[in-house]
Order: C-alpha cells, then structure tokens, then sequence
C-alpha cells in the first residue's frame, strides 16, 4: 500500500473577506493522520481577503499555509495554480466560503488511506444536510434541477453512477492529478476533473456531506450560465481531452 505523507489543500479564493479566515480556523484544527498544507490562492479578490488571510499566517507560523495572489482569471484558474503549487500526496480543494464543512475531509482522505480510492467526491445528495438550501425558492429549484440534470448526464456519459459531478469537495492522489492535465479557467473545472479521472477509468468514490448553501445575497457566484458550461465540456471531454 502506498505511503502517503503530505495532504494539500488547495483554497481558491475570491472575495471571501467574510468567511476565509473562518474556514482556516476550521483547517488548522482538523487532525489528520499525515502532515498537511494549506494552499490560498486569491484569484484577484478586491475586498479585505489578502489582509485577513496574510495576518491569519503571521499568526499561524507553526502552520504551512501559502498564499499567493494572482489576477482574475476564474476559480479554475485558481485551483489549477494551487495545484501546480502542491506537493502533497493527497489532493483537496476546499471552497472559502463556509458552504462545506472541512470536517468532512477527514471521512474522505480514509477511502484513500485504506486504499479503497484515489480520487473521492463529497456528496451533498448523499446526506441529509446535503441539499441545497438557497433562500429563494426559485433559484433553489433551478440549482437542484441542473446539479441533477448534470450528475445524469454525467452518469450516461462516463458510465459511472455519480450523485454529485458539480461539488466543491474533490479530493485525489498525486497519480492521478498528474495524468488529468487540466486547462479550463472557469468553474467548467468541476466537470473537467470529473471527466478526466473517469476518462483515465478510475472510480470515484463518494461519501456523504455536511453542506450549508448560501444564495446569491450573500455572495454565491455560481450561476445558470455555468451549468450551461458544464453541460458542454462534459459533453465535449467525452470525446476530446481539449
């Protein structure tokens, strides 16, 4: 079995002045069974996240937490620079905004450790607490709808029963990052990582999470014209690798 030593976690962030230190907090306390960094990428965030997250640091010196701003290029662009600034074994992405609860990685680094996966999803549709809860009834129903209508079609397409294609929470080893060869900019990311690994033929594992949706009042970016991305490149990476 595979000795892992190192978990990153990689945290794209953009204007998250609200919640970002919170989630640190949050990291910083979770024992994990290997050592672990913590990756903030700012993909050019124009309110108080630099200064929050640089002080939290100074604080924090006996912890391995980077930070590295960049300009605006999308939250794809983010994850793929964390990535590419890692050197941990086990890979994970963690949003800044307190919609997930990093207290779930831990129930999803043990499918990797006990050598049952490589790459593991966080599924919001597997729990009870994992529905989205937007405020508006509306968006709520439009949200629901295209996450299922996006877990369908990826299920058709990579012929894999997947409950959740479009979740923050994606976790993997170094192997298969390094043969997934990511490009997009955009929140597209989701379905690329997805259609990737599944490419490559590896299963993805999920396992049930704790998930605290926010709506759009109080700074949720994700929209409908995002699903209609998804839509495509999982339909395109299907047949093309770019």
């Amino acid at each position: 079995m595979q000795k892992f030593k190192l978990i990153s976690i990689i945290i794209p962030i953009y204007n998250e002045e609200k919640t970002v230190k919170k989630v640190l907090e949050k990291l910083i306390k979770i024992k994990f069974p290997l050592k672990k960094e913590i990756i903030c990428i700012d993909d050019g965030s124009i309110d108080n996240s630099a200064d929050i997250i640089n002080n939290f640091i100074n604080k924090n010196k006996e912890e391995k937490i980077y930070y590295f701003y960049k300009r605006n290029q999308g939250k794809g662009s983010a994850v793929r620079l964390g990535l590419k600034k890692s050197k941990g074994d086990i890979l994970a992405i963690q949003d800044a905004d307190l919609e997930y609860e990093p207290e779930d990685l831990k129930k999803m680094i043990q499918l990797i450790l006990k050598g049952n996966a490589k790459a593991v999803y966080g599924s919001r549709y597997l729990s009870e607490k994992g529905h989205l809860k937007e405020n508006d009834t509306i968006t709520f129903r439009i949200h629901k709808i295209g996450n299922n209508l996006l877990s369908f079609l990826t299920t058709i397409l990579y012929l894999q029963n997947i409950t959740d294609m479009e979740t923050c929470y994606k976790m993997f080893t170094r192997e298969v990052y390094k043969k997934i060869h990511l490009y997009l900019n955009d929140f597209g990311i989701e379905a690329e990582i997805t259609a990737k690994i599944r490419k490559l033929g590896y299963r993805i594992k999920e396992v049930p999470i704790n998930y605290f949706s926010r709506d759009f009042r109080e700074g949720k970016k994700i929209t409908w014209k995002d699903g209609l991305k998804a839509l495509f490149y999982l339909i395109k990476f299907r047949f093309f690798d770019k």
